[in-house]
Protein backbone atom coordinates (compact mmCIF):
# COMPACT_ATOMS: atom_id res chain seq x y z
CA UNK A 1 0.00 0.00 0.00
CA UNK A 2 1.07 3.74 -0.66
CA UNK A 3 2.93 5.23 2.47
CA UNK A 4 0.52 7.55 2.25
CA UNK A 5 -2.56 5.58 3.25
CA UNK A 6 -1.84 3.68 5.86
CA UNK A 7 -1.35 4.00 9.62
CA UNK A 8 2.27 5.26 10.99
CA UNK A 9 1.85 3.11 14.18
CA UNK A 10 0.03 -0.21 12.83
CA UNK A 11 0.07 -0.08 9.07
CA UNK A 12 -3.25 -0.41 8.87
CA UNK A 13 -5.42 1.08 6.55
CA UNK A 14 -6.58 5.04 6.91
CA UNK A 15 -10.31 6.06 6.58
CA UNK A 16 -11.83 9.79 6.23
CA UNK A 17 -15.27 10.35 8.78
CA UNK A 18 -15.96 13.68 8.05
CA UNK A 19 -13.60 15.81 9.27
CA UNK A 20 -11.31 13.16 10.55
CA UNK A 21 -8.13 10.66 9.16
CA UNK A 22 -9.03 7.42 11.17
CA UNK A 23 -6.88 4.39 11.11
CA UNK A 24 -9.22 1.69 10.98
CA UNK A 25 -7.21 -1.35 12.76
CA UNK A 26 -6.13 0.96 15.89
CA UNK A 27 -8.12 3.86 15.70
CA UNK A 28 -5.88 6.59 15.61
CA UNK A 29 -6.82 10.04 14.30
CA UNK A 30 -4.38 10.86 12.00
CA UNK A 31 -5.31 14.36 11.28
CA UNK A 32 -8.25 16.73 11.29
CA UNK A 33 -9.77 19.25 9.04
CA UNK A 34 -12.83 21.34 10.28
CA UNK A 35 -12.71 23.51 7.66
CA UNK A 36 -15.80 24.80 6.31
CA UNK A 37 -14.89 25.00 2.82
CA UNK A 38 -18.48 26.49 1.55
CA UNK A 39 -20.49 25.16 -1.16
CA UNK A 40 -19.77 22.93 -4.26
CA UNK A 41 -20.00 25.34 -7.30
CA UNK A 42 -19.28 23.21 -10.39
CA UNK A 43 -22.56 22.27 -12.42
CA UNK A 44 -22.71 19.14 -15.17
CA UNK A 45 -25.32 19.13 -17.51
CA UNK A 46 -26.29 15.49 -16.72
CA UNK A 47 -27.20 16.24 -12.99
CA UNK A 48 -30.99 16.47 -12.05
CA UNK A 49 -30.57 19.23 -9.57
CA UNK A 50 -28.59 22.05 -10.14
CA UNK A 51 -26.16 22.32 -7.15
CA UNK A 52 -24.91 25.77 -7.93
CA UNK A 53 -25.59 29.20 -5.77
CA UNK A 54 -25.19 32.59 -6.19
CA UNK A 55 -25.41 35.46 -4.89
CA UNK A 56 -25.13 37.35 -0.87
CA UNK A 57 -27.36 36.14 1.35
CA UNK A 58 -30.69 38.30 2.67
CA UNK A 59 -30.28 40.78 4.93
CA UNK A 60 -32.06 43.44 6.66
CA UNK A 61 -29.76 45.57 7.00
CA UNK A 62 -30.21 47.30 3.04
CA UNK A 63 -33.39 48.74 1.82
CA UNK A 64 -33.86 45.79 -0.94
CA UNK A 65 -33.12 43.12 1.77
CA UNK A 66 -29.69 42.96 -0.22
CA UNK A 67 -31.61 41.61 -3.81
CA UNK A 68 -29.91 44.37 -6.33
CA UNK A 69 -27.15 44.18 -8.54
CA UNK A 70 -24.46 46.63 -8.75
CA UNK A 71 -21.90 47.47 -11.95
CA UNK A 72 -18.70 46.50 -10.61
CA UNK A 73 -15.20 48.69 -11.98
CA UNK A 74 -13.40 45.16 -12.70
CA UNK A 75 -13.50 41.90 -14.27
CA UNK A 76 -11.15 39.99 -11.55
CA UNK A 77 -7.97 41.12 -13.34
CA UNK A 78 -7.34 44.70 -12.64
CA UNK A 79 -4.55 44.53 -14.34
CA UNK A 80 -5.88 43.59 -17.34
CA UNK A 81 -9.19 45.37 -17.47
CA UNK A 82 -7.98 48.96 -17.98
CA UNK A 83 -5.79 47.53 -20.98
CA UNK A 84 -8.94 45.19 -22.63
CA UNK A 85 -11.46 48.56 -22.19
CA UNK A 86 -10.75 51.84 -22.87
CA UNK A 87 -11.97 54.99 -24.11
CA UNK A 88 -16.06 55.22 -25.37
CA UNK A 89 -16.28 52.16 -24.39
CA UNK A 90 -15.58 53.17 -20.58
CA UNK A 91 -17.38 55.81 -20.72
CA UNK A 92 -20.38 54.26 -21.76
CA UNK A 93 -20.09 51.64 -18.61
CA UNK A 94 -19.09 54.72 -16.26
CA UNK A 95 -22.47 56.23 -17.21
CA UNK A 96 -24.32 52.98 -17.26
CA UNK A 97 -22.98 52.17 -13.51
CA UNK A 98 -24.16 56.06 -12.52
CA UNK A 99 -27.72 56.03 -13.91
CA UNK A 100 -28.10 52.25 -12.54
CA UNK A 101 -27.13 53.38 -8.91
CA UNK A 102 -29.81 56.05 -9.32
CA UNK A 103 -32.60 53.98 -10.58
CA UNK A 104 -32.31 51.50 -6.94
CA UNK A 105 -33.59 54.26 -5.24
CA UNK A 106 -37.02 54.82 -7.10
CA UNK A 107 -38.67 56.98 -3.89
CA UNK A 108 -37.83 59.25 -0.74
CA UNK A 109 -38.96 56.81 1.71
CA UNK A 110 -36.05 54.63 -0.36
CA UNK A 111 -33.86 56.69 0.13
CA UNK A 112 -34.60 57.61 3.51
CA UNK A 113 -33.93 54.02 4.19
CA UNK A 114 -31.16 54.09 2.68
CA UNK A 115 -28.88 56.65 4.68
CA UNK A 116 -30.56 55.57 7.86
CA UNK A 117 -29.34 52.33 7.59
CA UNK A 118 -25.75 53.66 6.84
CA UNK A 119 -26.00 55.48 9.57
CA UNK A 120 -26.78 51.98 11.94
CA UNK A 121 -23.93 50.35 9.98
CA UNK A 122 -21.55 52.97 11.13
CA UNK A 123 -22.60 53.29 14.52
CA UNK A 124 -22.64 49.79 14.76
CA UNK A 125 -18.86 49.77 13.59
CA UNK A 126 -18.52 52.11 15.86
CA UNK A 127 -19.59 50.42 18.94
CA UNK A 128 -18.27 47.14 18.06
CA UNK A 129 -22.03 45.38 18.08
CA UNK A 130 -22.24 41.78 16.70
CA UNK A 131 -24.08 42.00 12.85
CA UNK A 132 -27.20 40.83 14.60
CA UNK A 133 -27.60 43.62 16.43
CA UNK A 134 -27.31 45.74 13.56
CA UNK A 135 -29.88 43.71 11.55
CA UNK A 136 -32.54 43.96 14.38
CA UNK A 137 -31.74 47.92 14.70
CA UNK A 138 -32.60 48.41 10.95
CA UNK A 139 -36.03 46.62 11.37
CA UNK A 140 -36.33 48.53 14.31
CA UNK A 141 -35.88 51.48 11.81
CA UNK A 142 -37.91 50.10 9.25
CA UNK A 143 -40.96 49.86 11.47
CA UNK A 144 -40.64 53.40 12.86
CA UNK A 145 -40.82 54.42 9.02
CA UNK A 146 -44.07 52.75 8.61
CA UNK A 147 -45.53 54.09 11.34
CA UNK A 148 -44.69 57.59 10.17
CA UNK A 149 -42.86 58.42 12.94
CA UNK A 150 -40.05 60.34 10.99
CA UNK A 151 -42.34 63.60 10.90
CA UNK A 152 -40.49 66.65 12.40
CA UNK A 153 -37.73 64.17 13.64
CA UNK A 154 -34.10 63.82 12.50
CA UNK A 155 -33.11 60.34 10.90
CA UNK A 156 -29.67 60.09 12.65
CA UNK A 157 -31.31 60.39 15.88
CA UNK A 158 -33.78 57.40 14.79
CA UNK A 159 -30.80 55.31 13.83
CA UNK A 160 -29.04 56.22 16.74
CA UNK A 161 -32.34 55.62 19.30
CA UNK A 162 -32.82 52.51 17.44
CA UNK A 163 -29.13 51.05 18.00
CA UNK A 164 -29.83 52.35 21.49
CA UNK A 165 -33.50 50.09 22.08
CA UNK A 166 -31.48 47.05 20.27
CA UNK A 167 -28.50 47.25 22.79
CA UNK A 168 -31.49 47.31 25.76
CA UNK A 169 -33.94 44.80 24.82
CA UNK A 170 -30.83 42.47 23.71
CA UNK A 171 -29.19 42.76 27.38
CA UNK A 172 -26.28 44.45 25.84
CA UNK A 173 -26.64 48.04 27.47
CA UNK A 174 -25.01 50.78 25.87
CA UNK A 175 -25.47 54.25 27.65
CA UNK A 176 -26.70 57.43 25.66
CA UNK A 177 -23.34 59.44 25.57
CA UNK A 178 -21.72 56.02 24.13
CA UNK A 179 -23.88 56.08 21.15
CA UNK A 180 -24.29 59.85 20.83
CA UNK A 181 -20.15 59.83 20.59
CA UNK A 182 -20.30 58.29 17.66
CA UNK A 183 -23.50 59.04 16.16
CA UNK A 184 -24.54 62.26 14.39
CA UNK A 185 -27.38 62.80 16.29
CA UNK A 186 -26.83 64.74 19.77
CA UNK A 187 -28.94 63.42 23.17
CA UNK A 188 -31.87 65.40 22.72
CA UNK A 189 -32.78 63.80 19.53
CA UNK A 190 -31.69 60.17 20.64
CA UNK A 191 -33.75 60.57 23.10
CA UNK A 192 -37.05 62.45 21.86
CA UNK A 193 -36.96 59.37 18.62
CA UNK A 194 -36.44 56.77 21.17
CA UNK A 195 -39.75 57.84 23.27
CA UNK A 196 -41.36 57.83 19.99
CA UNK A 197 -40.61 54.01 19.37
CA UNK A 198 -41.15 53.18 23.28
CA UNK A 199 -44.27 54.87 22.91
CA UNK A 200 -45.94 53.81 19.67
CA UNK A 201 -43.84 50.32 19.04
CA UNK A 202 -44.31 49.19 22.51
CA UNK A 203 -40.77 47.84 22.80
CA UNK A 204 -40.10 45.16 25.31
CA UNK A 205 -37.61 47.51 27.12
CA UNK A 206 -38.08 46.94 31.12
CA UNK A 207 -35.19 48.70 33.47
CA UNK A 208 -31.67 48.31 32.43
CA UNK A 209 -29.89 45.72 34.67
CA UNK A 210 -26.77 47.05 36.41
CA UNK A 211 -24.54 43.99 35.87
CA UNK A 212 -24.45 44.32 31.93
CA UNK A 213 -22.12 47.32 32.59
CA UNK A 214 -19.54 45.47 35.02
CA UNK A 215 -17.67 43.31 32.69
CA UNK A 216 -17.31 46.14 29.96
CA UNK A 217 -16.01 48.59 32.37
CA UNK A 218 -13.65 46.48 34.42
CA UNK A 219 -12.10 45.91 31.15
CA UNK A 220 -11.83 49.87 30.84
CA UNK A 221 -10.22 50.66 34.65
CA UNK A 222 -7.71 47.44 34.09
CA UNK A 223 -9.41 45.17 37.18
CA UNK A 224 -9.24 41.64 37.11
CA UNK A 225 -11.47 39.50 37.25
CA UNK A 226 -11.91 38.49 40.98
CA UNK A 227 -12.41 42.24 41.24
CA UNK A 228 -15.69 42.00 38.59
CA UNK A 229 -16.49 38.93 40.78
CA UNK A 230 -16.79 40.59 43.80
CA UNK A 231 -18.49 43.92 42.68
CA UNK A 232 -20.97 41.73 41.20
CA UNK A 233 -21.72 40.11 44.75
CA UNK A 234 -22.26 43.88 45.72
CA UNK A 235 -24.93 44.19 43.03
CA UNK A 236 -26.63 41.29 43.58
CA UNK A 237 -27.59 42.34 47.46
CA UNK A 238 -28.40 45.93 46.15
CA UNK A 239 -30.37 44.40 44.09
CA UNK A 240 -32.30 41.98 46.41
CA UNK A 241 -33.08 44.79 49.29
CA UNK A 242 -33.88 46.83 46.50
CA UNK A 243 -31.58 49.68 47.63
CA UNK A 244 -30.89 51.07 43.57
CA UNK A 245 -34.45 52.06 42.91
CA UNK A 246 -34.40 55.57 40.94
CA UNK A 247 -30.49 55.19 40.93
CA UNK A 248 -28.49 55.49 37.15
CA UNK A 249 -27.62 51.55 36.61
CA UNK A 250 -24.24 53.20 35.11
CA UNK A 251 -23.33 54.69 38.33
CA UNK A 252 -24.17 51.69 40.13
CA UNK A 253 -22.43 49.68 38.31
CA UNK A 254 -18.91 51.63 38.75
CA UNK A 255 -19.76 52.25 42.14
CA UNK A 256 -19.80 48.52 43.25
CA UNK A 257 -16.48 48.19 41.15
CA UNK A 258 -14.71 51.36 42.62
CA UNK A 259 -15.78 49.40 46.47
CA UNK A 260 -14.55 45.82 45.60
CA UNK A 261 -11.54 47.40 43.87
CA UNK A 262 -10.44 49.18 47.73
CA UNK A 263 -11.28 46.14 49.81
CA UNK A 264 -7.99 44.25 49.69
CA UNK A 265 -4.79 46.08 49.33
CA UNK A 266 -3.47 43.14 46.78
CA UNK A 267 -6.01 44.24 44.50
CA UNK A 268 -5.48 47.79 41.97
CA UNK A 269 -7.08 50.36 43.45
CA UNK A 270 -9.08 52.89 41.45
CA UNK A 271 -10.41 56.76 42.28
CA UNK A 272 -13.86 58.00 42.38
CA UNK A 273 -13.22 59.83 39.59
CA UNK A 274 -11.99 57.12 36.98
CA UNK A 275 -15.21 54.85 38.67
CA UNK A 276 -17.10 58.04 37.61
CA UNK A 277 -15.52 58.96 34.29
CA UNK A 278 -16.01 55.40 32.96
CA UNK A 279 -19.45 55.72 33.60
CA UNK A 280 -19.92 59.02 31.76
CA UNK A 281 -21.32 60.84 35.64
CA UNK A 282 -20.61 62.57 38.53
CA UNK A 283 -18.50 61.27 41.15
CA UNK A 284 -21.17 62.21 43.97
CA UNK A 285 -23.14 59.62 42.35
CA UNK A 286 -20.44 57.15 42.72
CA UNK A 287 -19.64 58.00 46.79
CA UNK A 288 -23.68 58.35 46.88
CA UNK A 289 -23.79 54.47 46.15
CA UNK A 290 -20.57 53.52 47.80
CA UNK A 291 -22.21 55.00 51.13
CA UNK A 292 -25.27 52.56 50.49
CA UNK A 293 -23.03 49.52 50.09
CA UNK A 294 -21.21 50.50 53.15
CA UNK A 295 -24.09 51.24 55.50
CA UNK A 296 -26.09 48.00 54.48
Amino acid sequence: MDGNCVCPECDGRLRTSGTETICEDCGLVLAEDAIDRGPEWRSFDDDETDPRRTGAPLTRSRHDRGLSTEIGYGSGTPSEYRSRITGRKRRQIARLRREHNRARISSKAERNQVYGFTEIRRINTGLSLPDSAREQACTLFKSAQSEGLFQGRSLEGFAAAAIYATCRTRSNPRTIDEITTVARADRHELTAAYDALNRELGLPTGPIDPTGYLPRYASKLGLETAIERRAREHLTVLLQEGLISGRNPSGVAAACLYEAANEREEWPTITQADAADVADVAPVTIRSTVTTIRER
